[in-house]
């Protein structure tokens, strides 16, 4: 049982790794992708290193957290439908950013802290980027169409081999893929090169 003062310096933690994830995923910011999604700097890593730090309980609490402040900076409805608005809430910014919340996952379960931080950033930013495809596929697979027109001959051999259900899941695939990819590379060097340090106290 968590004593007084262990809580209370976990909960501050919380706060802090929160507080940094959001600064982070607003600023610095890349937008150099042609049609839509950002990089971040690492955006991710502190909600991962909240849950390695402190467990999944404090992780998926602050990955929470995070997901709410993501909301309420980001999510708009304009147009949508009913449907179209739970799945796009829940799935692109609920769900997608709760799942972060499992970084910790391999804590005291391999070989080196290295291995631990690195498997629960890619584990947490897989589980992202799958949130992300199904809100893609379901909400945003309209556009894949218009997508593939606009790619090039590539964009062409696709909408010649594919079409309906299949074009849908391959542009989520493809678009979320081209900032959740580098996200991915990112988080894990940095997680790689911070894990020495990782049960530093604050």
């Amino acid at each position: 049982m968590e004593s007084n003062t262990s809580k209370t310096k976990i909960i501050v933690e919380a706060a802090l790794m929160v507080a940094i994830s959001s600064v982070l995923s607003i600023w610095p910011k890349f937008k150099f992708l042609p049609y839509g999604g950002s990089i971040t700097v690492c955006s991710m890593l502190p909600i991962i290193l909240l849950s390695y730090r402190g467990g999944l309980k404090w992780g998926f609490l602050g990955a929470f957290a995070f997901a709410l402040i993501q909301t309420l900076t980001g999510f708009t409805s304009s147009g949508m439908g009913p449907l179209a608005f739970i799945v796009e809430l829940l799935f692109d910014y609920i769900f997608a950013f709760t799942v972060l919340g499992i970084g910790g996952i391999f804590r005291n379960k391999l070989s080196s802290a290295k291995k631990e931080l690195v498997y629960g950033s890619i584990t947490g930013l897989l589980l992202r980027f799958l949130c992300h495809f199904i809100s893609g596929y379901y909400v945003w697979g309209e556009y894949a169409e218009w997508f593939f027109g606009e790619v090039g001959s590539w964009g062409q051999m696709v909408l010649s081999n594919m079409s309906g259900n299949a074009l849908a899941a391959f542009y989520s695939l493809i678009y979320n893929a081209t900032y959740m990819i580098p996200e991915i590379i990112v988080t894990s060097i940095v997680a790689s090169l911070i894990a020495p340090y990782a049960d530093y106290n604050l």
